[in-house]
């Protein structure tokens, strides 16, 4: 019997680890893969898998690791610090080339999520997985970024148009008139005059009719657009290009904007989530040291010294600038070789640029050290509901899909109108992704239709998306 219960125990256990042995694990998933990198390693690592970025390039790392033990990936991979103590070769190479540039850590990273990541990166590095995201724009388009035309010009045109028209008609019907009333032997001694026909009675109500129609036609437009602002492009304390960190870098939107997939707001990020790369990158590809160090005082970071500053809450203006400038000047002495006028006039000028950036007299606020003070773009009314994580997390959409193509945009704009009716539109034509969403399973008759091939898909609008409550409850 002691026997039997130690096979047993034996088997149970060998069934517990199959999972874990090497050549057992699932067959790999690229789709699975492609959220792990872009919520892992997107920050640090080029998405293309070919370039470097603040990490190496990860195209090709299964062969650059062959000669170890698959363990030996999967430990770096969750604690790349701890394989290095441990002198092992790979990791070793690895740190001599990047430090200090530390690797992040992934502890709770299954073995069958590594190789779903790993095969991703596989996949995009030899070009047999398709990594561009399709952006759905509310009418079918690119998004909503197309410009809006300026029809101003045309509607003076036909008003002007119109008036002659008006002017034309009223002198006919005048002369008509007069023949009629001539012809019956009652025509008055003379013709009305153009002056006269224009200030009778009813060409005067018909003006004051157009009037009040035009007014409230334009009072009502105001009045649904308050607060909407399509194209708006304010000037931002910081000069920060879209272009260049989601474009060039490829940096996801949810590595600095985390709060769109987990809350109702897209938050802006902290000076803190900058310093996690320009800590390291110090000097601008457009404008050099001007507008990062504006970042470096905002957060209390001296670039001379690679650390926070103590007490900066307590330093005068005098003492900051010290420690700005010499960093602006040391720069500047180690790209031109030594510190002309030139030189010294461009120090000068980025610290009044970090003064004007960071402090605002208007309300008191003269510290340079402090939270950087953004300007809004975006801005719903008030009375209406919109809910970030519903749309990013659960309807899946790309960030895209309502801000425009933001990875082109030098300056960033609002790209989409905003309006109720665009909403309207984007909620009757957008496609809900049912496939694996555990948030659509209650949906059962849904389900069972397009199993039964009775529709072919479900809109937003079928699962209540024009519902009055749903944006202003």
């Amino acid at each position: 019997m002691v026997f039997r219960s130690l096979i047993c125990r034996f088997f149970a256990l060998l069934l517990l680890l199959l999972p874990t042995i090497p050549g057992m694990a699932q067959e790999a998933d690229l789709e699975a893969g492609k959220p792990l990198f872009r919520n892992q390693c997107a920050t640090c690592h080029n998405r293309d898998m070919k370039s470097k970025l603040t990490g190496p390039a990860l195209g090709g790392t299964e062969e650059r690791w062959a000669d170890y033990p698959r363990e030996d990936l999967y430990a770096w991979i969750r604690n790349s610090q701890a394989l290095i103590a441990t002198g092992h070769p790979r990791a070793v190479a690895v740190w001599n080339e990047w430090k200090p540039t530390l690797m992040n850590n992934f502890p709770n990273l299954t073995d069958q999520e590594i190789e779903n990541l790993l095969a991703y990166i596989d996949g995009v590095y030899r070009g047999t997985f398709d990594t561009k995201p399709a952006v759905i724009g509310p009418a079918g388009g690119d998004g909503g970024t197309s410009e809006k035309p300026n029809n101003l010009p045309l509607f003076i045109a036909l008003a002007l148009i119109l008036g002659i028209l008006a002017v034309v008609l009223a002198r006919i019907v005048a002369n008509l008139n007069y023949i009629i009333q001539a012809r019956e032997g009652d025509a008055p001694t003379r013709r009305q005059t153009l002056a006269e026909i224009l200030t009778s009675k009813g060409v005067i109500a018909f003006v004051v009719f157009t009037l009040v129609v035009l007014g409230g036609y334009t009072t009502v437009n105001n009045a649904i657009a308050l607060g909407r602002q399509q194209g708006y492009a304010p000037e931002q304390p910081i000069k920060f290009s879209h272009a260049t960190h989601a474009g060039l870098q490829k940096i996801d939107c949810q590595y600095c904007h985390d709060g769109a997939r987990r809350s109702k707001h897209s938050n802006i990020p902290a000076a803190n989530t900058c310093m996690n790369c320009h800590a390291a990158i110090k000097v601008g590809s457009q404008y050099g040291t001007a507008e990062l160090t504006k970042i470096y005082a905002s957060a209390g970071w001296d670039p001379n010294t690679d650390s926070y500053i103590e007490n900066v809450e307590e330093l005068s203006e005098e003492q900051l600038a010290n420690i700005y400038k010499k960093w602006i000047a040391d720069t500047y002495v180690q790209e031109k070789g030594t510190l002309d006028r030139k030189g010294e006039k461009l120090i000068e000028d980025q610290w009044k640029g970090i003064v004007a950036a960071l402090t605002n007299p208007e309300n008191g606020d003269n510290k340079i050290y402090g939270p950087i003070e953004w300007v809004r773009i975006h801005n719903l009314a008030d009375h209406a509901y919109f809910n970030h994580a519903q749309h990013v997390s659960v309807g899946q959409l790309e960030c895209q899909t309502c801000h425009g193509k933001v990875e082109e945009m030098e300056v960033l704009y609002q790209a989409s109108p905003l309006s109720m009716g665009w909403c309207i539109n984007c909620h009757r034509q957008t496609e809900v992704k049912f496939a694996d969403n555990e948030y659509y399973k209650s949906y059962t008759r849904y389900h069972e239709e397009i199993q039964k091939g009775q529709r072919d898909k479900v809109t937003v609008e079928d699962i209540g998306g024009l519902e009055c409550q749903k944006c202003h409850y």
